[in-house]
């Protein structure tokens, strides 16, 4: 389940380049990995049940992941937004637009 693996970065993902795409902690990776890897394993035993876990896991993980997108578009947001009132400084901007292409591309090529 390599996809949903933490990337190493060494910017915050509060900074508006931050990661390019909002990533599980590491712990929680490997919750939700070894969840899948017990559905896949009970498949001989319990076919039914182990799809209705895999449905239930892609569920929290697309939930999951929105959150962490929204997160990220407030944050991203934020960089080029002051009290309501845009922000236009081209390094800002820039800084901004950076985050949104790392964003979208991650995104765009899932």
């Amino acid at each position: 389940m390599s996809s949903l693996s933490s990337e190493p970065s060494d910017q915050s993902p509060s900074t508006p380049n931050g990661p390019s795409f909002p990533v599980l902690p590491t712990s929680e990776h490997d919750k939700l990995a070894q969840r899948l890897r017990y559905a896949i394993s009970g498949f001989v035993d319990s076919p039914r049940g182990a799809v209705e876990e895999a449905d239930v896991l892609l569920e929290e993980v697309a939930a999951r992941l929105a959150d962490l997108l929204a997160e990220r578009r407030r944050t991203l947001r934020a960089a080029w937004h002051e009290d309501d009132a845009v922000i236009s400084e081209t390094e800002e901007l820039r800084l901004a637009m950076r985050g949104y292409r790392n964003v979208l591309e991650r995104l765009i090529s899932i």
